[in-house]
């Protein structure tokens, strides 16, 4: 696992609340913190999962590779979100840094005993879990419903949501990896989104075009409420 993290941190004691989770009581916890660089694995497939993670700073993929060696992109977690957390005793998925990455972690077994006497906690880990699983099923419908063009507009506005800061959407991912998130080619989603461009939905700045400004959200939220 080292070979994939460029420093690591002596783990401190942190308060939840700190790091944006309720709690009746508001326990220290034991928080370790590791930075990895672009493109590295923070966990794998079928791995334990002894950990849960929040993204310090830079962003987050999780996906599963498909027989073919495809690879399909399932959630993203930037700033601030938490990841990692299973119904289960084993990763679901590989969880990869977007960009060079620092991630906060805390042992899975420290909160599930938090849990048992803290309500507050528990609900929101419950919580956690049902969006999680919601974001899953919205993914599904967008991969087996959705329009290329539905798609990509499904994908600015969810990243407008948790991104935008003033007006500028600054996305840390590719277009290729918006491709494998979207189940699109590469030039499909280039062409998607030069159309929103065309349409006075949506601007670039930038050579890379990562930095976008929304003109119409409006219009943008139109394309994905069709069916």
């Amino acid at each position: 696992m080292l070979m994939h993290i460029t420093s690591v941190s002596v783990p401190h004691p942190h308060s939840l609340c700190e790091l944006g989770i309720p709690t009746e009581t508001n326990p220290i916890v034991s928080l370790s913190q590791l930075t990895y660089r672009k493109c590295n694995k923070i966990y794998g497939e079928k791995e334990p999962a002894d950990y849960v993670y929040q993204v310090k700073s830079g962003a987050v993929r999780s996906y599963k590779l498909l027989r073919d060696g495809r690879r399909q992109i399932g959630a993203f977690y930037v700033s601030g979100d938490i990841f990692g957390l299973e119904n289960g005793s084993l990763h679901r998925s590989t969880a990869e840094a977007v960009v060079d990455t620092t991630v906060r972690l805390i042992r899975r077994q420290n909160l599930d005993v938090i849990s048992g006497s803290d309500g507050a906690l528990a609900k929101h880990l419950l919580r956690m879990t049902t969006s999680n699983l919601k974001h899953a099923e919205d993914h599904m419908l967008l991969l087996g419903r959705k329009t290329s063009i539905e798609r990509v507009a499904a994908f600015i506005l969810e990243m407008d949501e948790r991104l935008t800061d003033a007006g500028i959407l600054a996305l840390p991912m590719s277009r290729r990896v918006i491709a494998d998130y979207l189940g699109l080619k590469l030039e499909t989603v280039s062409r998607a989104l030069s159309h929103l461009r065309k349409l006075g939905i949506l601007g670039f700045i930038g050579a890379t075009h990562r930095q976008i400004v929304l003109l119409d959200r409006q219009q943008l939220a139109g394309f994905d409420r069709q069916n």
